[in-house]
């Protein structure tokens, strides 16, 4: 019985012993054509011991360049993707830059940004305005998630009109007149407490079909 500690380690894990053992057994072929009918034989095989790795152009390069780095390099074969250089194995992947993004608040986020971006685009004069409305009421729910505290229209408009530079604005005494940055929490307090009522109705209902 033979005990993996003492055979050879595992060049590439997911592909399991059997399928190495058959790639040494390819490098011993003399005849070069039948080598690399073996080869592809092999590669179908590995395809089918990782069945998660979709079929595409590079998938396919991915696979015979697994069997080139399980032959330790030592392979010559008619395939249909060169071998690759020996420097793949130790390289390192691109390290990816992190994106900073100089939000002026905070407490709004990015996307607050680019949704005022979206609207100072729009040239309609309504959607310019209803996108305002609806930025309003965006910004004064992040602002009470972030503080949980109330904050007042003036300072929401005059933080969107600093963030736009000044290209989107709205009449205060209109906002405040028809709440329009508060209609929003208005239709989900209204909405928590029909739930509310109709979870008590139902515990009553309950209660009394228990009593009788």
């Amino acid at each position: 019985m033979e005990y993996n500690t003492s055979q050879p380690a595992l060049i590439l894990r997911e592909y399991g012993r059997n399928v190495q053992k058959l790639v040494k057994y390819i490098k011993t072929i003399e005849d070069k054509e039948e080598r690399s009918q073996k080869a592809a034989t092999l590669i179908e095989l590995m395809r089918q011991v990782t069945p998660s790795v979709k079929e595409t152009i590079e998938t396919n390069q991915k696979l015979w360049d697994d069997l080139y780095i399980m032959a330790d390099f030592d392979l010559e074969i008619d395939g249909p993707f060169p071998p690759p250089e020996q420097s793949v194995i130790n390289k390192k992947p691109k390290r990816l830059d992190y994106v900073y993004y100089n939000v002026k608040y905070k407490h709004y986020g990015r996307n607050i940004e680019l949704l005022i971006n979206q609207a100072i685009d729009k040239e309609d004069p309504q959607e310019k305005e209803e996108a305002i409305i609806y930025i309003g009421k965006l910004m004064k729910s992040f602002y009470s998630s972030w503080n949980n505290e109330v904050i007042d229209d003036a300072i929401i408009l005059e933080n969107m009109k600093s963030i736009s530079k000044g290209k989107l604005d709205i009449d205060l005494e209109k906002v405040k007149e028809d709440n329009l940055f508060e209609r929003l929490y208005k239709n989900k307090r209204k909405t928590n407490n029909q739930r509310s009522s109709k979870n008590d109705n139902r515990k009553s209902n309950n209660r009394r079909r228990r009593k009788n």
